[in-house]
């Protein structure tokens, strides 16, 4: 059980009150009021419902962004410790309530830092789990004058033990997106089918045929994996044969063109099986998370800092198969984002009986204080 600290209680107190993607109004606002007393040269609000702290005057000089995520999960907890929960059906199950609690702590120590050369930029950023957020805060005109020579982020990973930072250079994490296929056909009687379009052969075959796209080999440059997510169809009115239909599936890649190769390979596909069935098909694409790339001196940022730390060092051999739009981060600007062992037997992230492991937050703040001394030194 950890000891606990301010830092810790306001972890706790952004479990008890999680909101999801784009609603992080609240969250925002809890924040605002425990950094204040850290004595930010500027707080702005960025991306809707992100926030942006400034550390540092000079406008020449090393610039440094360090980025948390805020938002929550549409889960409902399972767990019946004193800070679970209070809303229904929304709980924090991948940690950023502890990413966020962790770049808190960061503020208090750069606070004690009078004289930092060049400036240091600590990101809140809402709507990660959406992919949307990233976007949010790059297209905000508050931004567009912020242009980081490196950009650090990291994520808790349960099944890693505790305090262990892992990372690798290249591709951190995959990248994924999800494509939505509609079929709509005719509605028809169903005691005479055939005087309607019904698309459930057609929406069974395609789903059938996609696993034969799948590479399961997460070592493998084409590693692809196709996870069907949600599927609807016609209507609980048995005297009704359905007219239209949803296929959803998560796709994930190791890079971006490898992710492009394989959406192509899926439309085709849907092309063929759908010709001449007087089907109409539409197909969109959401939920859009571009890999991590981690540059390589970033990369060796990260593991120097954390060997002068004494802190246990794991290079992973082949990327992470979830998403992160830190990775839209990375498109633009050199950076590395690194993982830090959550303990062998926390349960998964995105399960409902996860918790953030308190115990992280003052050695993930160190971590990126020594990246940022390595900067403004």
């Amino acid at each position: 059980m950890s000891m606990s600290t301010p830092f810790i209680d306001f972890r706790r107190e952004l479990h008890r009150f999680p909101e999801l993607s784009g609603q992080e109004f609240e969250t925002r606002k809890r924040i605002k009021t425990v950094v204040s007393p850290f004595a930010p040269v500027r707080l702005l609000d960025v991306g809707k419902t992100g926030l942006l702290l400034q550390y540092g005057h000079e406008q020449t000089g090393p610039v440094t962004l360090i980025r948390a995520d805020i938002d929550a999960l549409p889960i409902q907890e399972v767990n019946d410790f004193a800070h679970k929960s209070r809303t229904e059906g929304v709980s924090h199950k991948c940690g950023h309530d502890g990413h966020a609690a962790i770049l808190v702590r960061l503020a208090a120590h750069l606070a004690e830092k009078p004289s930092l050369k060049g400036r240091v930029y600590l990101l809140f950023q809402p709507a990660e789990e959406t992919g949307e957020g990233a976007r949010a805060v790059l297209d905000d005109p508050a931004f567009a004058n912020i242009r980081p020579d490196r950009v650090f982020a990291l994520h808790n990973l349960p099944g890693f033990s505790p305090g262990t930072i892992v990372c690798k250079p290249g591709p951190f994490t995959s990248s994924v997106q999800t494509l939505i296929v509609t079929f709509t056909g005719k509605v028809s009687h169903s005691a005479e089918p055939e005087k309607g379009i019904n698309p459930a052969y057609l929406m069974a075959d395609f789903t059938l045929k996609s696993g034969q796209l799948v590479n399961p080999d997460s070592r493998s440059e084409d590693f692809a994996l196709i996870t069907p997510v949600y599927t609807t169809m016609g209507e609980k009115s048995y005297g009704v044969s359905a007219g239209y239909g949803e296929v959803h599936l998560t796709l994930r890649t190791r890079t971006s063109q490898t992710m492009e190769r394989l959406t192509n390979q899926l439309l085709s596909l849907l092309a063929d099986l759908s010709a001449g069935t007087g089907i109409y098909i539409t197909t969109a694409i959401t939920e859009v998370f571009f890999a991590s790339q981690n540059h390589a001196d970033a990369f060796e940022q990260v593991r120097t800092s954390a060997l002068k730390l004494g802190y246990v060092f794991t290079e992973k051999q082949e990327p992470f198969k979830w998403g992160e739009d830190f990775g839209l981060f990375t498109q633009h600007y050199k950076g590395a984002m690194f993982g830090i062992g959550a303990g062998e037997t926390s349960p998964a992230l995105h399960n409902d009986d996860y918790d953030f492991n308190d115990d992280l937050i003052e050695p993930a703040a160190r971590l990126f204080l020594e990246l940022i001394d390595l900067q403004h030194a």
